[in-house]
C-alpha cells in the first residue's frame, strides 16, 4: 500500500506528528511512545511516531556501544600499562575512551536534533516522510496493522 494514496492527513493528526518528533528531543523515547500508544487510530501518527520510537531505540544502541568503547579503552590501557612513573596520572585511555564516547555522542545527539526538526516541519506539512532506513520498517509495521 503506497501512502501517497491515503486521505489526507487532519491538522490535528498532522500536530500530534509533529509532536512525535519535536518531543524526543526533550523527553527521549516517551513522549513518541505516548503519541503511538494514544493515536492508534491514525496511521499517519502512528508511522511518523513509530519512526521516533525507532530512531530512539538506534541512539540507545549508540550509548551503549559508546559505553562499551569508554570502558573497553581505560581497562585494556590500564591493563597493559607498565609501572606508571607518576603514579597519581590517570591514564592515557581514560582520555582516549572518554573523548571517543563524547564525540559519538555529541554526534547523536546532533544527529536526534536535526532529524526531529527536518521530519517534524515535514510531518506538519503532512508528507508521508520516512527515516533513511528505519522508515521503510516502520511503514512496513503500520501498513500491516491498518
Amino acid at each position: 500500500m503506497d501512502p501517497t494514496h491515503l486521505t489526507p492527513p487532519t491538522q490535528d493528526e498532522r500536530l500530534m506528528a509533529l509532536l512525535a518528533h519535536i518531543l524526543q528531543i526533550i523527553s527521549w523515547f516517551i513522549g513518541p511512545l505516548v503519541i503511538f500508544l494514544v493515536k492508534r487510530d491514525s496511521l499517519f501518527v502512528r508511522f511518523h511516531a513509530l519512526q521516533a520510537l525507532l530512531w530512539q531505540a538506534v541512539l540507545v544502541v549508540c550509548w551503549g556501544i559508546g559505553m562499551v568503547f569508554m570502558f573497553a579503552t581505560v581497562f585494556v590501557t590500564i591493563a597493559t600499562q607498565p609501572q606508571n612513573p607518576h603514579p597519581n596520572a590517570p591514564p592515557v585511555g581514560f582520555f582516549v575512551g572518554f573523548f571517543g564516547f563524547w564525540l559519538l555522542m555529541m554526534g547523536a545527539m546532533v544527529l536526534n536534533l536535526v532529524l526531529s526538526i527536518v521530519y517534524g516541519i515535514k510531518a506538519n506539512n503532512g508528507e508521508w516522510a520516512r527515516y533513511p532506513i528505519l522508515g521503510r520498517l516502520a511503514w512496513r509495521f503500520c501498513s500491516n496493522k491498518a
